[in-house]
């Protein structure tokens, strides 16, 4: 098994007005050691002053692009700069840090080039999900396996990691939340290997307000299907 000092592990974290949340998100990973590089998407709150005493990498938008762009920043700048392993991670607090070296596991064994986590592989984890998602979710699952040809377990989750040869290979050109679906499609048609690991999503009162009710579950899967329509 390769190792790798956690410094060549980037953490990703777009963000958008997450001046509640972002340093509660980042303090656990600066502890740990991980190059954290949060990527702003032009916020226009004081969320940049919260965190601007954290040995972190801070980019930022001049206009709000989405998150897709925001990954895209975020991934590009990883590359150029000699990560050996990326992870996408949530600024909102859905996604637990301690999950991470098990994605990082696959990848360091050379199982895989991707890992992407799944609220689907365990049953406590299936009945955390809100019914409603967990409903829209399972849509989203089939229009993607057809639309990309990739059948997983799980759709729309950010929690992601690549090593350095994968995500140079990733082009995200969709900006809003049919990046998501797009990932997959270059996944798949760079012939990269695939893991699902099982992970905890932890949906917070305060998550659910920056994109996960059930509302934007549906306005999630809106966007999936007229980006394959149109």
């Amino acid at each position: 098994m390769e190792t790798v000092g956690n410094s060549k592990i980037f953490i990703v974290i777009p963000s958008f007005n997450e001046a509640k949340q972002l340093r509660k998100t980042i303090l656990p990973l600066v502890d740990l050691g991980y190059t954290v590089v949060v990527v702003d998407d032009c916020s226009t709150d004081n969320t940049e002053s919260t965190v601007s005493d954290l040995p972190i990498v801070y980019l930022t938008h001049p206009i709000n692009l989405g998150q897709g762009a925001a990954l895209q920043t975020g991934m590009e700048f990883c590359v150029a700069n000699n990560a050996q392993y990326i992870v996408h991670f949530d600024a909102d607090g859905q996604h637990n840090y301690k999950e991470i070296l098990l994605m990082l596991q696959f990848l360091k064994d050379g199982n895989a080039d991707v890992a992407l986590g799944s609220r689907f592989k365990r049953e406590e984890d299936i009945a955390a999900i809100p019914a409603l998602r967990k409903f829209v979710l399972r849509v989203a699952i089939m229009v993607n396996g057809f639309t990309t040809g990739l059948w997983l377990s799980d759709a729309h989750n950010g929690f992601r990691a690549f090593t350095k040869q994968a995500a140079s290979k990733i082009k995200i050109t969709e900006n809003r939340m049919a990046h998501a679906t797009e990932i997959l499609s270059l996944i798949k048609s760079a012939k990269l290997k695939v893991v699902e690991v099982p992970v905890h999503i932890e949906y917070t009162n305060y998550s659910k307000l920056k994109g996960q009710s059930s509302l934007n579950s549906i306005n999630i899967l809106i966007d999936i299907v007229l980006n394959k329509i149109f």
